[in-house]
């Protein structure tokens, strides 16, 4: 029986978030890798890659690993009951519950981080108590059958780990040769800590708008769950 993973497609998702996995997952012997959206039409990642889905959340399988990945279309997925109640549904069954950069947040909002430890990627770190979640600041977190990826590039180093607990370390090491993945980065400036000051702000002004967004959708879950538990 071929074990079956979903992530999910959504618009202006962080294309890599979602390929560098897939590439992994693709990999895995007797996996059936699923591009998971509302509906089955094309949908187009911040970069402007189209991607098409081959099954809708109505006619989604039972899913034995679930992976949420991110972009700047998460925000618009933070207060979207479609989109939140199909990860309930499938997270109750599945195996492993995953998700890649800001793709946490999402799961945040479905409620499947409270009282775990996560990562995301840096610039949203912070968001995540407001979710319930414990944040830790790796690549990869697992909690239990929780695991997290962080920033974008992260995504890979978390489907190798988690190829090796499916399929074996020789497997995912099999997979990063095939891939050859070994990184070697020409700049010091993947982590804010390394990156020169002006790079750093760079970033941070280009992403303010979204992330004062994503900051005001956080406060107000954090808010609401708050008024629930009373």
């Amino acid at each position: 029986m071929s074990l079956q993973i979903g992530l999910l497609l959504f618009p202006k998702v962080q294309q890599l978030d979602l390929t560098g996995p897939h590439e992994v997952f693709a990999a895995i012997p007797d996996a059936r890798v699923h591009l998971v959206a509302r509906d089955r039409q094309p949908v187009a990642a911040s970069s402007g890659l189209v991607l098409t889905p081959d099954v809708d959340f109505a006619g989604c399988p039972p899913l034995d690993i679930l992976c949420v990945p991110g972009g700047a279309g998460v925000n618009a997925l933070l207060e979207d009951a479609a989109v939140l109640d199909f990860l309930r549904r499938q997270a109750a069954g599945a195996r492993y519950v995953t998700s890649v950069c800001t793709g946490a947040l999402v799961l945040g909002a479905a409620g499947l981080l409270r009282g775990r430890r996560a990562t995301t990627h840096w610039n949203a770190q912070d968001l995540l108590p407001h979710y319930g979640a414990i944040p830790v600041a790796e690549r990869v977190v697992r909690d239990g059958n929780l695991m997290t990826g962080g920033g974008v590039t992260a995504g890979i180093d978390f489907a190798l780990t988690l190829a090796a607990e499916l399929a074996g370390r020789e497997v995912a090491e099999a997979i990063q040769l095939g891939l050859e993945y070994a990184p070697a980065p020409p700049f010091e400036s993947g982590r804010p800590e390394t990156a020169p000051p002006a790079v750093l702000e760079r970033v941070r002004a280009r992403t303010g708008a979204m992330r004062a967004e994503r900051q005001r959708l956080a406060e107000a879950h954090a808010a609401s769950a708050g008024q629930e538990a009373h």
